[in-house]
């Protein structure tokens, strides 16, 4: 008598083969059934959220906390003197003597909030930021820390926060991309930083790096809608038919969706990236008419009218100004004194536009605007007493709106800006405050790969309540 696989499966070892079977056929199956619709469509939050949509404004290099958003008097006091503890033994290399900040700082806003002098627009704004100075990261090259910051995970390819973010509640504008990546050169480490890994490729961030032509091809020359339309859903056909017969394959699923958005995009997507339809007068807020803010200034203002369209999640990389095109601007290992203070220059009105523009329009509430990059920079001096080295061990960050505090200093470093030692706030536990702030649970948020469940937390990572209005 013959016995069929799934006899055997059944029969043999008290039925658990017949189980991981079953596992492994819901798994396909239930893939199967998200293929039938889109795989970016609205989803529930786990429960109600206060930032609907999130910024990420990205500093590529690591800014120097002591010298913008980390005042340190001791450290001004005893400038050129050895640093009086031993330093942690992970060092990329040896620096020099301390090094105090060459500007002074100033109170902002009702708050009295302590900021450089570097960004008086800032001051602006500070009563409705929650400014984290005692930030901890895990890595002291630029490559894995900017893949932590921006995926959890410092060696290897794992999805994005802004992936996460869209997998687990999809956009709101089917004629949009859900996540979107304005970067004008490349950043250390690149794609991955936007990337999905293993989640369903459609959750990729869309690059714009021409901010004057931002989607290529977009216009379909000498062929009629009717047509395209026709085309596609042929083409569609042909792509649906192959994949009932692979129904995990999660990039032929995502090239199908990618087909309808790029024909659904030519109607929306050249407005959503206008700016020119704004005012003179918003321009001006963005800096859009000065040389130095104009590159950043563009990049925000089509961050805020992504947002304002339904994109869930903007990515903008501070890679390139209009004198320079760097992945890695505020990478000052030399120049201080004469590269921060353009850093700080050419992003400080536009941001300070963006928030006040958010708020004046009612989107600040619901959007959450994050600003930080890949680590801090030692309070020790580099290059020739004219730098600083990469500094994971205690540097700043900030968030406004989205139910973040406003006008709150959250944590502190030492004397001298080195180690983070109060309410410390890893890069996990950042990360796992977003996507509550998003109405997602950052232990729940998992996707099934390789035999295990992956989320972007890993098996790490609190929600700082405090950070929360």
């Amino acid at each position: 008598m013959e016995t069929s696989r799934r006899q055997m499966l059944r029969d043999a070892g008290a039925g658990f083969g017949a189980l991981a079977l079953h596992g492994l056929l819901g798994a396909e199956g239930a893939q199967a059934a998200q293929g039938t619709a889109s795989p970016l469509a609205p989803k529930p939050p786990h429960f109600p959220a206060r930032a609907k949509r999130v910024i990420f404004l990205f500093m590529s290099g690591g800014p120097s906390h002591v010298d913008t958003f980390d005042p340190k008097p001791r450290l001004r006091a005893e400038n050129g003197k050895p640093l009086p503890f031993a330093k942690p033994k992970l060092e990329r290399t040896a620096t020099g003597n301390l090094l105090g900040s060459p500007w002074e700082f100033k109170r902002a806003g009702k708050c009295g909030m302590e900021v450089s002098e570097l960004l008086p627009h800032f001051a602006g704004i500070a009563d409705d930021v929650t400014l984290i100075r005692s930030m901890l990261a895990d890595n002291i090259n630029h490559n894995g820390a900017c893949l932590q910051m921006n995926t959890g995970e410092q060696a290897f390819s794992r999805p994005s926060l802004g992936s996460w973010a869209t997998y687990g509640l999809g956009t709101v504008n089917a004629n949009l991309p859900g996540f979107v990546v304005l970067s004008p050169a490349q950043p250390a480490q690149g794609a991955p930083l936007w990337g999905a890994s293993f989640l369903p490729a459609s959750h990729q961030g869309t690059l714009v790096s021409d901010l004057n032509n931002p989607i290529a091809n977009l216009r379909s020359r000498g062929v009629t809608t009717a047509r395209q339309r026709a085309a596609l859903d042929a083409i569609n056909a042909l792509n649906t038919d192959h994949l009932k017969a692979r129904p995990d394959d999660a990039r032929l699923a995502a090239r199908i969706e990618s087909f309808e958005l790029a024909y659904r995009m030519q109607q929306e997507a050249p407005d959503a990236f206008d700016v020119s339809r704004e005012s003179a007068e918003t321009k001006k807020m963005y800096g859009l008419d000065e040389a130095v803010t104009e590159t950043f200034g563009k990049q925000c203002l089509m961050a805020r009218r992504l947002v304002e369209r339904g994109v869930r999640f903007v990515q903008v990389y501070h890679t390139a100004t209009s004198k320079r095109s760097s992945c890695q601007l505020w990478d000052q290992h030399g120049g201080l004194r004469g590269e921060l203070p353009n850093n700080c220059a050419s992003i400080d009105k536009p941001i300070a536009g963006l928030i006040k523009d958010l708020k004046a329009r009612g989107l600040l509430e619901d959007t959450l605007v994050v600003w930080g990059g890949e680590f801090g920079r030692t309070p020790t001096t580099e290059g020739g007493g004219d730098g600083r080295e990469h500094h994971p061990f205690g540097f700043s960050m900030w968030m406004a709106g989205g139910g973040a505090k406003r006008g709150y200093v959250h944590g502190a470093t030492d004397e001298y800006g080195w180690h983070a030692q109060k309410d410390i706030v890893h890069v996990h536990d950042l990360h796992a405050t977003i996507l509550h702030m998003m109405g997602l649970d950052h232990t729940r948020l998992t996707y099934r790969f390789g035999g295990r469940d992956y989320r972007l937390t890993d098996v790490y990572g609190n929600v700082v309540k405090d950070l929360l209005a």
